[in-house]
């Protein structure tokens, strides 16, 4: 049936087919629906499917014919060339015909400007199909399943190691990480730190910021990757041009490109799309800075319900991670319960958990005062699909002239070690206790306070 001509003949063979062998029902009915077929079967089609769900059994012919007037013969004899032709043609035939209407049915949609339904409508009717994938069996072949895990699903590194011990070596394509913190609290900075490290390993990366300019993100990746203060561009171009340069030639592609607050996933998509055919190149790697600033694809959900919002985006971002098998990355706002916590959880993310739920990874950036005085920055996992690294935390070194986020050297103080000496110099300034013994009030006093703050952090 090649020539795709679907005559009343060839419907009635499909349902000669499907009373003949009750295995064959089951295999196709989750993708055949009655308007697909000429009317004078649309009758048929319904009796079958609504008899089979009430009574657990297809009906018989006689049945079939009392209650809708068809007559079927039984196909006899049917191999398993008749049958692998009967799965193949119907599933073309359901595929087209469910393709047909949702072209009939955009035609209103068209008129209003809702391309996110249409495009959702053809995705749909393109993506109808039986079910031929039918799982892994677990007791065969363990080597070769792990073997193709790690080939093809193996984690690639953040360029932090102690982060991917957490996450089992890394972040994995078709997923997706949000970085959750406070206004300022440096979401957008490690998603910049994330692009360097990625590309300065031969990844290709994919930048869009809704929020910052793409003159502003690169004078921030120059202090990076040339390792001049921020401040000392300026002063030293012919240096930064030249570092930047060398660099570049054994790193991967890495495109910056601002967009307009409030775009889709479809935006995101055509771009990277376009980029790739404009300039023959795979995207590896997509960093979308913010999730919260974007819009989801239907134009029906409103903007305001910030929960249901989100819940879209997050999910068509992670779709788009899965289709195109790449690395991705984004971030989202903390709400003000989050201000004066020291340890996040699920209720401090804006919007409300519908993005953690989507999401394969959630990590809370936090810092402080003190911390920042000596450069440190704590991240917090607040899920991770694929490994036990909840509730875990990783410090790292910040390095403030030149925005780098690195691993901490052996000999740096961690987070805790940094806040704890800050919060005893402060109250050795502060203490103004007046005993008999000053000194040793002053030292008991610290003493408890420290001993507050560590009951928190639960050390």
């Amino acid at each position: 049936m090649e020539d795709n001509n679907y005559t009343p003949e060839i419907q009635e063979l499909f349902l000669r087919f499907i009373v003949s062998d009750p295995e064959l029902f089951v295999r196709v009915n989750t993708i055949v629906r009655p308007y697909m077929f000429d009317k004078k079967f649309q009758k048929t089609i319904t009796f079958l499917q609504e008899h089979t769900t009430e009574y657990n059994a297809i009906p018989t012919i006689d049945q079939i014919e009392a209650t809708t007037g068809l007559l079927l013969e039984r196909v006899e004899g049917i191999s398993d060339n008749h049958t692998d032709w009967f799965l193949d043609s119907l599933e073309r035939f359901c595929r087209h015909k469910a393709l047909e209407k949702a072209i009939l049915d955009s035609t209103d949609l068209l008129e209003t400007g809702d391309y996110g339904a249409v495009e959702n409508k053809i995705k749909e009717a393109t993506q109808v199909s039986l079910v031929k994938d039918l799982g892994l069996e677990y007791f065969e072949n363990p080597k070769e399943r792990l073997e193709w895990i790690r080939a093809q699903s193996g984690a690639t590194s953040s360029g932090w190691k102690m982060f991917d011990q957490k996450l089992y070596g890394g972040m994995n394509r078709g997923e997706i990480t949000i970085f959750a913190g406070g206004s300022g609290a440096g979401k957008s900075l490690f998603l910049q730190n994330l692009g360097v490290n990625w590309a300065l390993a031969g990844l290709n990366v994919v930048y869009i910021s809704l929020e910052l300019s793409e003159q502003l993100i690169s004078m921030r990746l120059d202090a990076m990757v040339s390792e001049h203060s921020t401040r000392d561009i300026m002063r030293n171009i012919d240096d930064v041009d030249l570092k930047v340069r060398m660099k570049g030639k054994s790193a991967g592609k890495f495109r910056i490109k601002q967009m307009s607050s409030g775009i889709n996933a479809n935006d995101i998509r055509a771009y990277v799309r376009e980029y790739e055919i404009n300039h023959d190149v795979k995207v590896d790697c997509l960093l979308v800075d913010y999730l919260d600033l974007m819009s989801p694809i239907s134009t029906k959900i409103s903007a305001n319900d910030q929960f249901i919002k989100d819940k879209y985006v997050s999910e068509e971002l992670r779709n788009i991670a899965m289709e195109r098998n790449i690395l991705f990355a984004t971030a989202s706002q903390l709400n003000r319960g989050a201000v004066e916590e020291i340890e996040f959880d699920h209720s401090h993310i804006a919007g409300g958990i519908s993005k953690i739920q989507t999401a394969d990874n959630v990590v809370g950036i936090f810092t402080s005062n003190a911390m920042r005085e000596r450069g440190r920055y704590q991240i917090q996992f607040m899920k991770t699909r694929s490994s036990s690294g909840v509730g875990s935390k990783v410090d790292l070194k910040f390095n403030p002239d030149t925005l780098r986020v690195t691993d901490l050297d052996e000999d740096d103080d961690d987070a805790l070690t940094v806040t704890t000496n800050s919060l005893v110099n402060q109250l050795k300034r502060t203490n103004t206790i007046k005993t008999d013994e000053p000194e040793a009030s002053s030292t008991v006093n610290a003493a408890l306070n420290i001993r507050e703050f560590m009951k928190k952090n639960d050390v």
